[in-house]
């Protein structure tokens, strides 16, 4: 059974509540922002994500209250100054950004209400948050309303000037490190997804070959009942079908202890064996 949801019969509310629930996991924005009188904002949105790299521009989008069609403070800030720091949420320091979510009056400083330390940007007004392990400076180079109604977002487009990273975070490589970033992303309802060793996992992607595609495999693989989508999409990931070599453990074994066999070789990660197996 399938169920259908159909927009224009809709509420709003309800509407969210599917998109949320369903577009996961999201990243989160941490946005500092500060408007004309000087007045500072700190507040989180999980529809983000970057969008370019040359420009270097990443995007989040503030969306209008649903119970009163009211505009989020943040908004209102970059309308004014078209600045902001984004900055990204760490295990570490989620529930104090939950904290911030909180609609305090336009005036009140998140910094302080949720016990974040500023750190003065280099380039921009807007203050970064010390406790984040990156800080991305930015000036806002445009806002897409996105429509007039409670619940509608604004894509707020952000050229990032300069990058601030905790040392902490990076590896031997001088790469991001995922596990020591510890970033949390948002779910629906109140849950959230943690970083965690076993969660993570590499796919290598076939950027600098061309596979062959699932398409193109032998039918007694592609036809498998015990290989799955995914599996075949590993052995599909090569340019063409491997040379057959002598493979003793392929002896006296029928296709379904084959396809078994190469199944437990693609979860260990040796994937000639795996071929060699099927051949």
């Amino acid at each position: 059974m399938i169920k259908t949801i159909d927009i224009k019969s809709t509420k709003t509310a309800e509407v969210y509540r599917y998109l949320s629930n369903a577009v996961t996991p999201r990243p989160i924005a941490f946005v500092s922002t500060i408007d004309k009188s000087g007045n500072k904002n700190l507040s989180p949105f999980s529809f983000f994500n970057v969008f370019s790299v040359n420009p270097p521009i990443l995007v989040f989008s503030p969306v209008r209250r649903v119970r009163n069609n009211t505009s989020k403070d943040t908004l209102d800030n970059i309308k004014e100054v078209n600045e902001c720091v984004v900055s990204l949420v760490s295990e570490e320091i989620a529930q104090q950004v939950s904290l911030s979510s909180c609609d305090f009056e336009a005036n009140v400083n998140e910094f302080e209400k949720a016990g974040f330390t500023e750190l003065k940007s280099e380039l921009i007004r807007p203050s970064r948050v010390k406790e984040s392990p990156v800080n991305f400076e930015c000036k806002v180079n445009d806002v897409i309303e996105l429509g007039k109604e409670g619940g509608a977002g604004s894509l707020v487009l952000c050229e990032v000037l300069k990058i601030h990273i905790d040392e902490k975070v990076i590896d031997g490589k001088d790469e991001l490190d995922p596990l020591k970033l510890n970033l949390v992303s948002r779910y629906g309802k109140n849950w959230y997804g943690k970083t965690t060793k076993e969660s993570l996992y590499e796919i290598v992607k076939p950027i600098s070959r061309i596979g062959m595609g699932i398409d193109q495999l032998p039918d007694h693989i592609r036809q498998s009942n015990i290989l799955t989508g995914n599996e075949l999409a590993i052995l599909a990931s090569i340019e063409k079908t491997p040379i057959k070599k002598d493979f003793p453990l392929r002896d006296n074994k029928n296709t379904s202890e084959k396809h078994i066999l190469a199944k437990a070789f693609l979860q260990e990660e040796k994937f000639e064996e795996a071929w060699q197996i099927l051949l």
